[in-house]
């Protein structure tokens, strides 16, 4: 076990997967699990990728979004989760963009985007999406979400169905009754225990914890979660470190955790999604997704992405590709 992931495991306990890529070197202590110089821009990140790929803002609501675009065709438009950005889809960004207009954003409290003090339940959060949308001329997007992405892609399908053409989730459902069961103590022997979703309940303190030591988390939450560890390299790690370095995106971040009772009263009240969906989820997750997303609309199809772990847009790029145009074609 590394420095880093011994330092982050010992932060809290709790429940599912989520987390990609980052960017630059480390420094050593002091500040080890901070980045040892500034990460690439946005912007120069994005014009590293073949595609014609830019970096941009625009304002929705009073809440300034960032995202990056490129390529041609029908709008599909990508969500991350966490501890990642935009950059989580590096990887499958230029070969979607020969067929379709890619927009990924970085959700309120992520990245390059504003990190208001409210509005992190994934209803709030699904607006803001669909409010960038319409900023940009569409009237309706094919959209896919992976980790909290995938959750507030539902809720953009569930609430806006006219602005959804179809839709794909990505290894987690949107919250429901069933997240208050997760298990936050393991068992003898269980491989597998989401801490995380514990830690990021706590108010304050993950932000002192976190706070210039970034990297200790990003470091423990990809190897834990990996298959090839490989898959997200030293610069894509410093790019998602240097993101959740501050106290206000460590807070954003958390966010998005401390509103599952919200989005958990507000899934009672959805009816089905109308539009036709896809679920992705790697082996350790699959049971779980075809048992609980055929419920959730009229149209559903899940498929199973092995030989990875939760970071499967990194692990295996070819496949999700494979799978994203065979289902939005």
């Amino acid at each position: 076990m590394s420095i880093g992931r011994r330092n982050a495991m010992t932060l809290g306990a709790g429940a599912i997967a989520l987390a990609t890529t980052g960017g630059v070197a480390v420094a050593a202590t002091p500040g080890e699990g901070a980045a040892r110089g500034p990460a690439p821009s946005d912007a120069e990140l994005a014009r590293s990728l073949p595609g014609g790929f830019t970096s941009r803002h625009a304002e929705v609501d009073g809440v300034r979004l960032h995202y990056v675009t490129g390529g041609r065709g029908e709008p599909l438009v990508l969500l991350p989760g966490w501890p990642q950005t935009w950059w989580e889809y590096r990887k499958v960004m230029p070969a979607l963009a020969a067929r379709y207009r890619v927009i990924v954003v970085d959700l309120r409290g992520m990245g390059g985007s504003d990190k208001p003090a409210s509005g992190y339940d994934k209803k709030t959060m699904a607006r803001d999406v669909y409010g960038l949308v319409r900023k940009l001329g569409h009237d309706s997007v094919n959209i896919a979400g992976h980790d909290v992405g995938s959750m507030i892609a539902f809720s953009f399908a569930v609430n806006h169905p006219e602005a959804t053409r179809k839709l794909a989730v990505l290894d987690v459902t949107h919250p429901d009754e069933s997240y208050y069961e997760f298990r936050m103590l393991p068992r003898p022997g269980q491989a597998f225990y989401p801490w995380w979703f514990a830690f990021n309940q706590v108010h304050g303190l993950p932000e002192q914890l976190v706070s210039g030591r970034s990297r200790y988390l990003v470091d423990s939450i990809f190897d834990y979660l990996l298959v090839d560890k490989t898959a997200i390299d030293e610069r894509d790690r410093a790019v998602y470190a240097q993101a959740y370095s501050h106290p206000d995106a460590v807070r954003g971040g958390n966010g998005w955790y401390q509103t599952f009772g919200q989005d958990i009263e507000d899934y009672r009240t959805y009816g089905r999604v109308t539009a036709p969906i896809l679920g992705l989820a790697h082996s350790a997750f699959y049971g779980r997704m075809n048992q609980v997303l055929p419920a959730q609309g009229s149209d559903v199809r899940v498929a199973e992405v092995t030989g990875t772990g939760h970071y499967f847009v990194e692990e295996q790029p070819a496949a999700v590709v494979g799978h994203l145009t065979g289902f939005f074609d």
